[in-house]
């Protein structure tokens, strides 16, 4: 198992692979990655549409959710709640802000793509009609939910969520085996789930896929608009996800295992590596 400051020295290079990456190859990659997600938002949806029982039918959809996470780490894709740890290599100055800003930016239309695609796919495709409808009716409810939040309480929900998923692609860093990434991303992702935090990238699925469903199949819910979803839901979402992500994990993170000042206390693994080299010297 790699130790933390192992793994922060890892993200440096990993971000600068990462804003190296071109434009097109973001874009694609992020468009996977949205594609990932979205299944794993109908997965959840349809898992617990039959389910009376609300915290029963939330537990349900938490296990079943992290699947998406699962195929984004390994398959290979760019997420951006996960990028948002980019901000590691830009305070070891490895890489400019222009370039994790480009970054962000070419990876998150990508996931906005991939995300409506499966919204899209899943609608036209006649999946919402499932249990004589109910699936449907799940749907919309689940967009309805995210609509009706207020601008502060979307912004903490993605505050909390970002916090979790960054710390699920950090830990699964520390393990060497695919087993061992899979079990360590699945506990913080199931978490956000059950606990009803907000992830940008998901609720671009779930905001679709709901506008899309209530014409289609009949189901009313006149506070869903494109208009609701982007300035209720998903600027706050990503707001909070940046803040919670990069700044919470990413920014603390690197002030525990890489900054280095006068005065700072470093780290246990540091200080042992560089007592291991001094005696070797």
């Amino acid at each position: 198992m790699h130790s933390p400051l192992e793994i922060a020295k890892n993200f440096v290079e990993i971000g600068l692979h990462k804003v190296r990456l071109s434009a097109f190859k973001m874009l694609v990659l992020g468009i996977f990655a949205g594609i990932y997600i979205g299944f794993a938002g109908i997965a959840s949806t349809t898992a617990s549409a039959t389910i009376e029982n609300p915290s029963v039918a939330r537990l349900l959809s938490a296990c079943v959710f992290p699947a998406g996470m699962a195929m984004v780490l390994i398959a290979g894709s760019e997420l951006f709640t996960g990028n948002n740890l980019i901000i590691i290599s830009l305070l070891e100055k490895k890489i400019k802000l222009t370039e994790m800003l480009k970054n962000w930016f070419f990876v998150f239309v990508g996931n906005f793509i991939g995300a409506s695609f499966v919204a899209v796919m899943v609608v036209y495709a006649g999946i919402p009609g499932l249990y004589d409808g109910r699936l449907a009716e799940k749907m919309v409810a689940a967009a309805l939910t995210r609509v009706n939040q207020t601008f502060p309480e979307a912004f903490a929900r993605g505050v909390l969520c970002n916090i979790l998923v960054c710390v699920a692609v950090w830990g699964a860093f520390a393990a060497k085996k695919v087993s061992g990434k899979l079990l360590m991303s699945f506990w913080p992702v199931m978490l956000f789930v059950l606990c009803g935090f907000e992830h940008s990238i998901a609720d671009i699925y779930f905001g679709v896929s709901g506008l899309l469903t209530m014409p289609k199949y009949g189901v009313s819910g006149d506070a869903l608009t494109l208009a609701s979803f982007l300035l209720k839901n998903l600027l706050p979402v990503t707001l909070g996800n940046i803040a919670g992500g990069a700044g919470i994990v990413g920014c603390g993170y690197w002030a525990m295992y890489l900054r280095h000042t006068p005065g700072y206390v470093q780290p246990i693994e540091q200080e042992q590596e560089e007592i291991d080299a001094a005696e070797e010297y």
